[in-house]
């Protein structure tokens, strides 16, 4: 039996330095970009294409190119931490946060006069625990859940009375659980329950 040498492997001065990447690497870009999509940066065929190109890619370079035009790839928690926040206020106009946007772990919901609605049928959601700090003068707030999700009110909450819960309570297997700390005034927090057919 012959031994036949491998042909030598020729590295250029770019290749010797470019690091791979791995799968938490590729998860955390996607995530970046899902974001980005929520916020209206970029459109869903965007978000697609990019999100092909992430899952694809073998190297550093690659996925912070996808990103550059976002802020960078994130690195460290800290950062990651400080965006994995909604805060949504209102003293007098309306705001509603529905269709296609990523739900972060925390989102903090403040209407003074106003409605505001945070409806997450169609968001995309990679959390299993969220909590809503919800709060209002004599404006409204309301929250719409998809079927299967749970949402608890936490006991911290003040002015239980003004809180509407028509949400189960406890998640299906698999969905998140939404935790609400409520702390309404004079303006009513309604959590309802969307019913698919």
């Amino acid at each position: 039996m012959v031994n036949e040498e491998l042909p030598a492997v020729r590295k250029t001065p770019e290749a010797a330095v470019e690091s791979r990447a791995g799968d938490s690497d590729r998860e955390a870009v996607a995530e970046q970009l899902r974001i980005a999509a929520g916020d209206g940066r970029i459109d869903l065929g965007e978000l697609e294409e990019r999100l092909d190109r992430a899952y694809a890619a073998r190297t550093h370079r690659e996925l912070d190119a996808l990103v550059v035009d976002l802020g960078g790839r994130e690195r460290g928690e800290d950062k990651s931490a400080a965006q994995d926040v909604l805060v949504l206020r209102t003293r007098l106009g309306n705001i509603v946060q529905r269709g296609r946007w990523t739900v972060p772990r925390r989102i903090v919901a403040e209407s003074k006069i106003s409605l505001l609605t945070v409806d997450f049928t169609d968001a995309v959601c990679t959390h299993m625990e969220i909590t809503v700090e919800a709060s209002t003068g004599v404006g409204q707030i309301k929250l719409v859940v998809p079927r299967g999700w749970g949402v608890r009110i936490d006991p911290s909450s003040t002015n239980t009375g003004n809180i509407s819960n028509k949400a189960d309570e406890v998640a299906e297997p698999g969905s998140p659980t939404l935790t609400v700390i409520a702390h309404p005034r004079s303006g009513p927090i309604r959590i309802k329950q969307r019913r698919r057919g």
